[in-house]
């Protein structure tokens, strides 16, 4: 099994932040991980990208040409990466942001709030989390709670009312995915 995922969005939005939580979370998993991320020169505002390849076997070329799957953000990513994803991929929408749907009927797509979800739970910092709990929930390339580790391992050292509400995040992101 070899799963190649991009994640794209706005600089400051925690694209970078999904891909690794991802890459580090199958990695104590027991899987072989590249973790490839990009970013404009802004940064905060700019573009941002990154790809992670999770493999049970040696992964050979970090570059995720024809993903399986796209995690996207923003209306620039979904035009930049829509015709990239492979027949029969799967694109999870942050459906607050971007107000178009690929015309292809070859993708799945998983239209998820995350803006008004993460508005409802009190902090808008979530909605990467929320975008990566709808992921997980989808591909089930790794758990919630695997993800939760990773996240706990990255991020050593923040509030446990920060984590919390992370967590909360990826569970409502999971539930709306499961129901769409």
């Amino acid at each position: 099994m070899t799963k190649k995922t991009v994640f794209s969005g706005f600089g400051g939005q925690g694209v970078l932040m999904m891909g690794y939580v991802l890459a580090v979370s199958a990695m104590r998993d027991g899987k072989e991980v590249t973790y490839l991320p990009s970013y404009g020169a802004e940064v905060r505002g700019g573009t941002a990208n990154c790809t992670v390849v999770v493999s049970d076997e040696e992964i050979f070329s970090p570059v995720a040409s024809s993903p399986d799957y796209a995690v996207i953000m923003n209306n620039p990513s979904l035009a930049k990466y829509e015709g990239m994803i492979k027949e029969g991929g799967t694109i999870i929408l942050n459906s607050s942001l971007v107000d178009t749907v690929p015309p292809r009927n070859d993708l799945e797509i998983v239209k998820v709030p995350a803006n008004d979800i993460a508005k409802k739970l009190g902090s808008e910092r979530t909605i990467n989390m929320i975008m990566l709990g709808a992921f997980v929930a989808k591909t089930k390339i790794t758990s919630l709670d695997s993800i939760m580790n990773g996240l706990t391992e990255i991020v050593k050292g923040k509030k446990a009312s920060v984590m919390k509400l992370n967590r909360k995040g990826m569970d409502k992101g999971a539930e709306y995915a499961a129901k769409a």
